[in-house]
């Protein structure tokens, strides 16, 4: 845990009381802050009671004694309302924060040169900051791994100026960066824009914008070009005397580090690093991850016969492009993190073609018609949840397809006809392109659903 002692003494408003919440509201008081917590469900407060902490109604508060209020990251800030907390802070002129900015102030106290990467993105921001952390910690770093990955920011170690190999390894998503006015990373990591969330953010152009208060601080930029909401963003840290590191899977010109194929080089044609053979860094997307993590390493100065050796280990994330097992002579996949098109388009382009695709849940806006020129690669495709009439339309006549209806039905379909196909290896895959909330809580559980179904199959065999 990392105490939070900037706001010892002083009266702190918290909502929202998931996992970092609780953990964020755990780390005030062990710093001595006056913590006053609150959250919709009732069933929280009572959690949060039995933990000892103080909950209590925030709009009974004295908000003129506050000095700020911590709102979890999934509360709304500004779209499609403000949440009535927030409401209540701004009429009194009250800083709106999150957990992220606590551990900034923190490290501004106690150890303000410690290295602090954050990574951001649409899409594989998660592998990303996995496989930064795992390579440093191949080179013999204590790589604090957290943020909207895995464990709370402020469970983790705190920055400490004394212990120079420990380096802090942040997922941040557009919510935290939000909450977050004093994030300033030593290696701030973007890697794409597409569009997600403007629901939460408005529109695309503010998504954009929260993303780029990130970079614009950091003391080293890495971000990918291939898109152009993200060059330009690029070029804005460039023009205003920022150390900036390009990639492009293009093999844009100007970029100082390429992706494309499975080879990664640098703008004097050196080759860094090889990712053939590495099927949990399969595609072109999991390239673009690969050279952003392998750039800020060689920042850090890791060398790059370790970096190399670190890719080749790397295990791969549960529910991104992992792969489970084979089922005959059928690969399985499983990406229930994608929870796009974006998503769903980067596994697509990973396999050529003999894909046995189960996709559908609860649909995002446009679907997946951005789809269709991958269409020839899916030699079937499966469909559940509330999106399957919708993506049986989109797909039509160009893709055999039957309306499964719920994941179980959707495995063994595909399973079997996989495994009567012609393919040499054909693939079934499970990239929904959509949320799992008409029949999961989570993409986490439809991705283990998932698994523990594969692995009931007769003739399974995990990798």
């Amino acid at each position: 845990m990392i105490p939070v002692e900037t706001y010892r003494g002083r009266r702190i408003a918290l909502f929202g009381l998931g996992g970092s919440g609780m953990a964020t509201a755990k780390a005030l008081v062990a710093g001595g802050a006056d913590v006053t917590l609150w959250d919709d469900s009732p069933a929280a407060i009572e959690k949060a009671r039995v933990a000892g902490l103080h909950a209590a109604d925030l709009r009974e508060l004295d908000w003129k004694s506050v000095s700020a209020l911590v709102l979890s990251p999934g509360v709304p800030l500004t779209h499609p309302e403000p949440h009535w907390s927030v409401k209540l802070a701004h009429a009194f002129s009250v800083p709106v924060i999150g957990d992220v900015d606590l551990f900034f102030r923190e490290r501004a106290r106690r150890a303000p040169d410690s290295i602090v990467v954050c990574i951001t993105g649409t899409n594989g921001k998660s592998t990303t900051t996995a496989l930064v952390a795992h390579l440093l910690r191949e080179a013999g770093f204590d790589a604090q791994m957290g943020g909207n990955i895995g464990t709370p920011v402020l469970e983790l170690a705190p920055p400490e100026a004394n212990a120079p190999r420990r380096v802090h390894v942040l997922e941040v998503s557009s919510y935290q960066i939000d909450l977050a006015p004093t994030i300033s990373p030593t290696i701030g990591i973007h890697l794409n824009l597409s569009p997600d969330h403007i629901d939460r953010h408005g529109s695309f152009d503010h998504y954009a914008a929260v993303k780029e208060r990130m970079i614009a601080p950091s003391q080293i930029a890495i971000v990918g070009i291939d898109d152009p909401a993200s060059e330009a963003i690029a070029m804005r840290h460039a023009r205003a005397g920022g150390r900036t590191v390009t990639i492009s899977v293009v093999a844009k010109h100007g970029a100082s580090i390429h992706a494309a194929g499975r080879v990664i080089t640098n703008n004097q044609g050196e080759t860094l690093a090889d990712l053939a053979g590495i099927g949990s860094l399969r595609g072109s997307h999991n390239g673009q991850n690969a050279a952003a993590a392998l750039a800020a390493c060689l920042q850090l100065s890791v060398p790059r016969d370790i970096i190399r050796k670190g890719l080749a280990t790397f295990p791969g994330l549960a529910h991104r492009m992992e792969q489970i097992g084979r089922v005959g002579r059928a690969l399985v996949i499983n990406d229930s993190k994608a929870t796009n098109a974006d998503s769903t388009g980067k596994a697509l382009l990973a396999f050529e073609d003999g894909l046995f695709w189960i996709c559908g849940g609860k649909a995002k806006a446009g679907g997946i018609a951005d789809l269709a020129p991958l269409f020839p690669r899916v030699a079937k495709a499966y469909l559940i949840g509330d999106a399957a009439g919708s993506f049986a339309k989109t797909l039509g006549p160009a893709v055999p397809h039957v309306l499964s209806g719920t994941l179980e039905a959707a495995v063994k379909q595909a399973a079997e006809d996989a495994n009567r196909s012609f393919f040499a290896e054909p693939v079934i895959l499970l990239s929904p392109s959509c949320a799992s909330f008409d029949q999961f809580p989570n993409f986490e559980v439809r991705g283990l659903v998932f698994r523990d179904l594969v692995s009931a199959l007769p003739g399974f065999r995990p990798l």
